[in-house]
């Protein structure tokens, strides 16, 4: 199940005039839990809080003013999982209820309204919010409506479903903060002055939690206003309605049964009734006479009544996370949404003064947070009373940064910089006045690379720390140190490390620290192009970009970086290479390019791109298979395609996962249980995919020489529809070839497997290898070489040679000068002394391993050994095993002889 939260905002936004027709309010609202699309919410137990995080500990990283009122703070959350330390990240915007100049509203899908999504991002964009998070859950396959209750700027939007254990936050219009469960009761009088019960407003169909039916839509009435845009209210409810039209209190028209075929008009509202509720409408109205509507919502652990009208907002939840500052049990049964992940919740202060509004973060730099850990976390932060907002894959945070007038993305989500399209979302706004100027700041990139050129402005805050023109201002730019050169307001990296940068306007200045980043800083450079054809006139794209060790993707300016040629010769200009030339009988060439040290590298061949299949003439069976028996079906066939590939034939998997549970897989097979072989070492691979934008995970099996199964993603995540080319780096796997491409599949794994689609179609074309070693491997020796501990005399196959360095034991590791090895099985090696780094080539790769350091770079990742190279008698030594193993030979050890033995 998934669901998800959603908020009008029109009140907030300039130049809306939409008003919404708003029944008066005054009676009861009761509400029905259960949806007929099929959440499953029946029959959870109410489950005991689990265990709290253990020893864990919160450290504030950074704090900033949204706006008056709110403060944005970063948190760094670090425990013990299985023994082991794990942090997490989480950031909290606390909100002064009593201050004047803020408030907290609830934003709505697409120009506010229900039955529409947007992402967060969207809405507070739309809205003018200055900050905001995704809210309550939604049916994911529904009408696009949140589950819980909903006020917006002090209207009701919706109302809770029958559902048990579910709390709402609310604000009430004097700024008192309530966290609760809630029902609702409400009667609609008809002019004769009979009465029948309304089940809510603007509900999407469910299978209520109390009562003895599955449909909340059954012999109900329910109250549809403009805010629901949809002309269908609601689908799927397994009810045919009789539907009214009030407009001024007055009946206007009354439908036949099937209900009108159009929205509800912004001046009236719409009563959807079926069966004793259409019953009654027959009895007891009639076009042109009068009605009126009387409701309120109910508290369940009170019984207090609410008046709706009372509240600025309200937002619907899921289970209870702490109460009087403690963690408390939770108030349903929280399977569905274990796990480590992104999380999103609500809370107050004991004082009932502040607000919090909390995202945990789940991306490369945080490991996300259990439910457990996240009551610790809230409880360590202030919060006295709390509840789950709709987490996940969802997660998604926007705040506006001082002195800025746009908002951004505060971290990446679970899907990268993507935002999921949600119903609704809590938005922070900004009531305050025009102030004076109370600061500036500098805005800009905290970090640059050498060679880059970035340009910084100034930006100015008001005395209620919104953004203030400053425009008038014309500061000088320094630099506090030669990492960074000045000139006018560009800035340029020079070298690595961290400078100031000051703008002075008269007795004003504003600071902010910028990083120069140097190699050291980088996990990975990664260039657009990985493998090229080694041929005389070729020009292929090599943009690079830098991945720094937080995250951080850069793209690198071209003369940040040193290319070398190995095997050719030829240019990089404008992010192109050309091959000018290649040198006599080489076979494989290398284009590396450093940044600060760093490589990574572009491996040239004859061979090239291999079109591996592309589906217009398969031999082989191609099946459907799962790991679930009959509760995954489907299909897996070679079929005509569509969209981009209409003119081709594909491979299409078809798979409805909707009767199964825990983690699903539908494959199609390639050629049986053989699959299809790959006859040389592939160093990447490209195939084109049709998504289904069903979130599930894409991926490849392959079996390899060793028999070892080897499992390539294609995409962590199908959140695109119609066809793209994936490009899949291979080389860092560890694949013997040659191999067998076994599978192509989709996975639905048990974490928030409620936010994903249980059917759908992908379809697969155009798979392609780049195989250098075509010709690399073909041309390198094989053979076998035996060395021994302390000796300078080695066999290289069958015949003795001497080297100038013995192989040496060191604590456990073997180390040998990597030349010898290289002499037999092909490949070179290259010593740099000013950087005291050896780079080895062979095949498909380049290492480059440094004296002293147990990290190593591979084909431009970073990597970590448990030893290091070390130079003893003017020799460089490196690890046999760790070398030896990524240029793909097998090593063997003889402990009583203490012989090597290497083969390829």
């Amino acid at each position: 199940m998934k669901w998800h939260n959603d908020r009008m905002g029109n009140e907030h936004k300039k130049g809306a005039g939409k008003k919404w027709m708003v029944v008066s309010l005054a009676g009861l609202l009761f509400i029905t839990p259960v949806i007929g699309s099929g959440i499953p919410l029946n029959g959870h137990s109410i489950a005991s809080v689990a265990s709290a995080a253990t020893a864990a500990t919160v450290t504030k990283l950074s704090e900033s003013p949204v706006t008056s009122g709110a403060i944005m703070t970063k948190y760094k959350f670090t425990t013990t999982r299985s023994g082991k330390q794990a942090t997490a990240l989480a950031d909290v915007i606390k909100v002064d209820l009593q201050n004047p100049n803020v408030k907290i509203d609830v934003m709505n899908g697409q120009d506010g309204q229900l039955t529409t999504k947007q992402s967060t991002g969207g809405m507070v964009k739309e809205t003018g919010a200055v900050a905001g998070v995704n809210g309550d859950y939604f049916n994911t396959a529904g009408d696009g409506a949140p589950i819980g209750g909903q006020v917006t700027s002090g209207e009701l939007v919706s109302t809770p479903s029958d559902l048990k254990g579910m709390y709402s936050f609310a604000v009430t219009k004097s700024g008192t903060p309530v966290i609760d469960q809630f029902s609702f009761d409400g009667t609609v009088t008809a002019q004769d002055g009979s009465t029948f019960p309304l089940a809510g407003v603007n509900k999407a169909s469910y299978t209520p939690e109390s009562g003895t039916s599955n449909y909340s839509h059954a012999n109900a009435m329910y109250i549809y206003t403009s805010a629901w845009k949809s002309p269908v209210r609601p689908k799927n409810s397994s009810t045919t309605p009789v539907e009214v039209l009030v407009q001024n209190n007055v009946i206007t028209q009354i439908s036949e049964p099937g209900g009108f075929d159009f929205a509800v008009p912004e001046d009236g509202y719409i009563l959807r009734t079926h069966g004793t509720a259409a019953q009654f409408v027959t009895n007891h109205m009639a076009v042109g006479q009068t009605i009126t509507t009387d409701y309120k919502l109910l508290s369940k652990t009170s019984g207090q009544s609410l008046d709706p009208a009372n509240l600025q907002m309200m937002i619907g939840g899921h289970t209870i996370l702490v109460n009087n500052g403690a963690a408390s049990a939770f108030s349903r049964d929280v399977s569905s949404i274990g796990g480590y992940r992104a999380r999103t919740a609500l809370g107050y202060s004991k004082d009932q003064r502040y607000a919090y509004i909390v995202a945990v973060e789940k991306n490369d730099s945080s490991s996300g947070m259990s439910l457990s850990e996240l009551q610790t976390f809230m409880v360590k932060v202030g919060v006295w009373k709390g509840m789950n907002l709709d987490g996940g894959g969802s997660t998604t945070m926007v705040d506006r940064p001082l002195g800025e007038t746009g908002t951004k993305l505060t971290f990446d989500t679970e899907y990268g910089t993507t935002q999921r399209s949600v119903v609704n979302a809590v938005g922070v706004y900004t009531e305050a006045p025009q102030g004076s100027l109370l600061g500036l700041k500098i805005s800009g990139s905290s970090a640059i690379l050498i060679g880059q050129q970035a340009s910084f402005q100034l930006k100015g805050y008001d005395t209620y720390y919104n953004p203030i023109d400053v425009s008038s201002i014309t500061p000088t730019w320094k630099s506090s140190n030669g990492n960074i050169v000045v000139s006018g307001q560009t800035v340029k990296g020079v070298k690595p490390g961290t400078s100031t940068i000051t703008a002075v306007s008269g007795k004003a200045n504003a600071s902010m620290q910028v990083k120069v980043i140097g190699g050291d800083d980088l996990s990975a450079l990664n260039v657009g192009t990985a493998t090229a054809p080694l041929k005389a006139g070729s020009t292929v794209s090599v943009p690079v970009t830098a991945v720094t060790k937080d995250g951080q993707s850069i793209t690198v300016p071209a003369g940040s970086l040193k290319w070398e040629f190995v095997g050719f010769k030829g240019s990089v200009q404008d992010d192109k290479l050309t091959v000018a030339s290649v040198n006599v009988n080489t076979k494989v060439g290398y284009a590396i390019a450093r940044y600060n040290g760093f490589s990574t590298v572009v491996v040239l061949s004859a061979a090239g791109e291999d079109m591996w299949e592309n589906f217009e003439n398969v031999t082989y069976p191609v099946d459907f298979t799962t790991n679930s028996g009959s509760q995954v079906t489907g299909s897996a066939q070679v079929t005509q395609g569509t969209g981009d590939h209409a003119n081709s034939k594909v491979l299409q998997l078809q798979y409805d996962m909707t009767a199964g549970s825990g983690k699903m897989y539908a494959y199609a097979q390639l050629n049986g249980t053989s699959g299809k072989g790959i006859n040389a070492a592939a160093t990447s691979m490209s195939i084109d995919a049709m998504g289904d934008n069903s979130l599930n995970w894409m991926r490849a099996e392959l079996t390899d020489a060793k028999g070892q199964t080897v499992y390539v993603d294609l995409a962590k995540a199908i959140d695109w529809t119609g066809w793209k080319t994936i490009n899949v780096d291979l080389s860092s796997l560890g694949i013997s070839f040659p191999a067998q491409l076994k599978r192509l599949y989709v996975v639905n794994v048990e974490e928030g497997q409620d936010e994903r689609a249980k059917t759908g179609t992908v379809a697969f074309d155009n798979i392609k290898f780049t195989m250098p070693s075509l010709s690399s491997d073909a041309g390198l020796p094989t053979g076998k070489v035996i060395m021994a501990v302390g000796q300078k005399s080695y066999m290289s196959n069958g015949q003795k040679k001497s080297m100038d360095a013995a192989p040496v034991m060191k604590n456990g590791t073997t180390y040998i000068p990597v030349k010898y090895v290289l002499d037999t099985f092909g490949g070179q090696a290259t010593w740099d002394s000013a950087n005291q780094r050896i780079s080895v080539l062979r095949g498909g790769k380049l290492m480059d391993l440094t004296v002293g350091k147990k990290e190593y770079i591979l084909n431009g990742k970073r990597k970590s050994a448990e030893v290091a190279p070390f130079i003893t008698q003017g020799r460089t030594l490196v690890p046999l095993r760790l070398v030896s193993e990524q240029l793909g030979l097998q090593v063997n050890w003889e402990q009583n002889t203490k012989t090597i033995t290497i083969q390829s």
